[in-house]
């Protein structure tokens, strides 16, 4: 199952007894927060959970699917999340 954004701002609502629309206000300044961050390019670190990092793509050949045509792909940025050793071992259930 996956969790949503609806679903956050419930759990914050329940767990810190802020109205709805306070509680929503918190999660999206948050992720705000976040795609700012990694928009500038930096690397964003939560202690516990893990980091969400910027990495470049460099330009590479790729293959158009619906054509088979050969292409070159070009250069982007791409997020990527490393999670904590914390964070693993509770998936894992250590």
């Amino acid at each position: 199952m996956t969790l949503t954004k609806i679903q956050i701002v419930e759990s914050v609502q329940n767990q810190t007894g802020f109205p709805k629309n306070k509680s929503s206000e918190i999660v999206e300044t948050l992720l705000e927060i976040i795609k700012r961050t990694l928009a500038s390019g930096d690397d964003v670190l939560v202690s516990g959970f893990g980091k969400f990092c910027v990495n470049e793509k460099k330009e590479r050949k790729g293959r158009n699917p619906a054509t088979g045509d050969a292409m070159m792909l070009a250069p982007r940025k791409v997020v990527t999340f490393k999670c904590s050793g914390t964070l693993r071992g509770r998936i894992n259930g250590r």
